[in-house]
């Protein structure tokens, strides 16, 4: 039958666990990761009389964790997101710095060697002049270098915060491995869940959203499997699998993500790439580091080729032709580390105005060469059959094809991925800067006719008869011959070509009138190429002959900034996101102390009020036993 006495004690101990559980909560609302929980009571089962139904007290089934998990799910991709954004930020600042830099940057490089050459173009045989000149060409070489160093210095630090990023991953899936383990050996053994154990489950999993984009699916028991990519498993119940790096086969600058499977290993970089700071880390490197590097190659190359080609096309003071400026890394074909042929490539810059920052992929299939871009997976024009005599030709680039490759063989091209790094200045003799034209022109003073002849510009620097004396007398004031020989037809100002040089005749030329073409050496005071080396400060070189070097520059600062502030703005809005998320979740799972207080003061009346009914119990008891007794 009922019982008073054990009704009350069943109420003394039921609020005696609810008073503990408010005072955990109370003793953990500052710590990370925390549930508030809560006493569930319910009554216990009552006993039946014809009368009806008596209670038999309360009793507590479960301790239980106040959390809601949708809000918890979307607080984990909340943190993914803003890890991805917050890292790709930290990174395109540093570029953006290293590239905007007024004082150390590239654009300063360049004006500076440009002026340097107007300054020769002032005073061509100042050797002062030409000394600033071999300077400035120095420097903006150095800045180049240095500037491809420190982008270097930020793939390392990317590099190795991949490798960290990826340990830290493994260490974490190891923990929740575990966890889910103790959570199962602890469910099992009272039959409730272990709320404590839960909570730092739940934390270690926000840890490791932090990092990496992850899917977690919760087994009928409580064991959770957690997985990354496209569904690779890193947490299976109690099993943990790990992630490794491995150097990129076709750039060993470069970390691979692998995944260590049941199955073998599987690279997994791409896919990886969609949340986390592991994700940002690899975007960094895919859509900023690497394209800026090869932009940088692209610009080292313009400059170096166009300076080079210019300055070969003139004199300098020790009587011989200009010889380059700078020198420059070629253009890298890597073959496929899978090839089963013999195949390797030569490959060269034909035309600086067709070069652009992208990478190749060269296939070889049943005798027929195809070229791809890179990231967009677009096929481009490829002529040639890649022999010397008939390289493959495709946006600016010549290929040599040696060797015998396979058909399904493949190769990497970069064309400029290094070429900043390489560029130097060779020249350090003043003298040898060609400022000069390698030809000066001039008329007979018996000429009697009104012909006049141009400057002369050069054609083909590398002809060897480019310097020999060249003598256009007229036969008749509308024919002339070259050297004394031939008998060639005269139009006023039209081209005469010869011996890789250009002049124009115009004017009305009399019978026997003559005009020399010979060597300049000793023009000192010649300053006709060094005018057009500084020229190329704003002539077109790149894009067709539409973009100048320092435009091109302008536009990978601008461009890095667009992305720099993107970025940025991205970072914001998800770290708004990320708290408005986690405030969802403290509004639910979050430790109130006024709540907490509140719930102290009830539960403590509710203990003295069952303390009291075992009182009453008593005393009634005592009252039967004196009535009993008399």
């Amino acid at each position: 039958m009922p019982d008073i006495l054990r009704t009350g004690l069943s109420g003394l101990l039921a609020f005696q666990r609810a008073l503990a559980t408010t005072g955990n909560n109370i003793a953990n609302a500052s710590t990370p990761g925390y549930s508030r929980q809560r006493a569930e009571l319910v009554a216990r089962r009552p006993e039946g009389f014809g009368y009806g139904f008596v209670g038999t007290g309360v009793e507590i089934t479960t301790i239980r964790r106040v959390i809601d998990q949708f809000a918890i799910n979307q607080a984990r991709t909340a943190d993914a997101s803003f890890g991805r954004f917050d890292t790709y930020s930290t990174y395109a600042t540093q570029l953006d710095n290293i590239l905007g830099d007024p004082n150390t940057g590239i654009a300063k490089g360049l004006s500076g060697f440009f002026n340097a050459w107007q300054d020769v173009a002032n005073d061509p045989a100042s050797l002062s002049a030409r000394q600033g000149l071999v300077g400035q060409a120095q420097t903006v070489a150095d800045r180049f270098r240095s500037t491809a160093a420190r982008l270097d210095a930020i793939g390392d630090d990317v590099n190795a915060r991949i490798g960290g990023t990826v340990r830290d991953i493994n260490q974490l899936a190891t923990s929740i491995a575990k966890l889910n383990a103790d959570i199962l050996e602890a469910r099992g053994g009272v039959g409730q869940p272990p709320n404590d154990l839960l909570d730092q489950r739940d934390k270690l999993l926000g840890d490791l959203a932090k990092l990496t984009n992850i899917t977690v699916l919760e087994e009928p028991d409580g064991a959770l499997n957690v997985f990354v990519g496209n569904g690779q498993s890193i947490v299976l119940r109690g099993h943990a699998l790990s992630l490794d790096v491995t150097p990129d086969p076709n750039d060993p600058a470069n970390l691979d993500i692998v995944y260590r499977g049941t199955g073998g290993s599987q690279e997994i970089t791409e896919a990886v790439r969609a949340g986390g700071a592991l994700g940002g880390l690899l975007d960094v490197r895919a859509t900023l580091l690497d394209p800026a590097r090869n932009t940088l190659g692209q610009l080292a190359t313009a400059l170096a080729m166009s300076v080079n080609a210019q300055h070969r096309e003139g004199m300098n003071l020790l009587g011989t032709l200009g010889t380059d400026l700078f020198t420059i890394a070629s253009p890298q074909g890597l073959a496929d580390p899978d090839n089963t042929g013999t195949g390797a490539l030569a490959i060269s810059v034909s035309d600086v105005g067709g070069l652009t920052s992208d990478e190749y992929a060269l296939r070889f299939n049943a005798g027929t060469y195809s070229l791809v871009r890179n990231g967009t997976g677009q096929t481009v024009a490829l002529t040639g059959t890649g022999t010397i005599a008939d390289p493959l030709r495709a946006e600016g680039l010549s290929i040599v094809v040696s060797g015998a490759p396979v058909s399904g063989d493949q190769f990497l091209l970069r064309p400029t991925r290094d070429a900043a790094s390489s560029l130097r200045a060779t020249i350090t003799d003043p003298r040898a800067i060609a400022a000069a034209a390698p030809v000066r022109t001039s008329a007979a003073s018996a000429n009697t006719g009104s012909a006049a002849i141009s400057a002369g510009e050069v054609l083909d620097a590398a002809n060897p008869a480019l310097l020999g004396t060249v003598t256009i007398q007229f036969l008749t004031p509308t024919t002339y011959s070259v050297n004394g020989a031939g008998s060639f037809a005269y139009t006023g100002g039209g081209n005469i070509d010869i011996n890789g040089w250009r002049v124009q005749i115009s004017g009305t030329p009399a019978v026997n009138d003559t005009f020399t073409v010979q060597s300049n050496a000793g023009g000192v005071g010649d300053n006709r190429n060094a005018l057009l080396l500084g020229g190329l400060q704003t002539r077109g070189v790149l894009e067709g002959g539409s973009t100048t070097v320092s435009e091109a520059f302008g536009s990978l600062v601008g461009a890095v900034g667009a992305l720099t502030r993107q970025a940025t703005l991205n970072r914001d809005a998800q770290e708004a996101i990320a708290s408005s998320a986690h405030e969802q979740v403290l509004a639910t799972s979050g430790v109130n102390l006024d709540e907490e207080a509140a719930d102290m003061l009830r539960w403590q009346q509710a203990y003295q009020a069952a303390a009291h009914t075992i009182k009453v119990a008593d005393e009634l008891f005592q009252t039967l036993i004196s009535v009993v007794g008399r």
